[in-house]
């Protein structure tokens, strides 16, 4: 079992803790958004490869992702779990993420809050270009979101937000029996997302 599927199980028997142990606090959200990233080439990659543009790789591609956690009315904290990929140029890379993140509210109407907030956790990006011998790395992340809560119902609501996340994850390009030609360095991530959540 890899280091970050140990991560997931990990955050996953965390929140079935704390849901069997507190359960009218709890919430569950299902989570769709799109994804920009960020990505620093090597200077050997930029020549062997033609200066390919490795930020168009992961631009406004489709991210879903699933988060459990809980909440009061002052705030929440909640771990997420949510994964994106893309191609461009022959370059594929996929990204995960594994974080924690906690948010404060405020108020600006009977069913509307506003809310901001830090998140820190895990970025698993992989490159799986054709032609290229797979290859992964795990790095750190580390950023903030912010956004619109509107509750539909007593145990429903809905959400827009943006998140912003640093990151170090990097990834080599070899050749498939062949040399090295470069590397990627993830730095940065942005994400809009709407988000459908549950509170149980």
């Amino acid at each position: 079992m890899t280091t970050f599927k140990k991560l997931l199980l990990a955050f996953t028997v965390m929140g079935a803790s704390v849901a069997a142990h507190a359960a009218d606090d709890n919430f569950a959200s299902l989570t769709f958004g799109q994804t920009s990233d960020k990505v620093k080439k090597s200077n050997a990659l930029n020549t062997n490869l033609n200066n390919p543009n490795a930020d168009g790789v992961i631009d406004k591609d489709n991210t879903w992702g699933l988060r459990l956690g809980q909440q009061n009315s002052q705030g929440r904290y909640y771990a997420t779990y949510d994964n994106v990929s893309g191609s461009h140029n022959g370059i594929k890379l996929r990204q995960e993420n594994l974080l924690g993140s906690y948010d404060l509210f405020y108020p600006v109407g009977g069913s509307t809050k506003l809310f901001g907030g830090a998140t820190a956790g895990l970025t698993k990006l992989t490159q799986d270009s054709p032609g290229f011998s797979r290859d992964s790395d795990i790095g750190y992340a580390v950023g903030g979101q912010l956004g619109v809560l509107q509750q539909v119902s007593q145990n429903t609501s809905v959400e827009l937000g943006y998140r912003y996340l640093r990151s170090n994850a990097s990834t080599e390009m070899s050749e498939r029996g062949g040399s090295k030609q470069g590397s990627l360095d993830l730095t940065s991530s942005a994400q809009t997302y709407l988000s459908a959540n549950y509170a149980f």
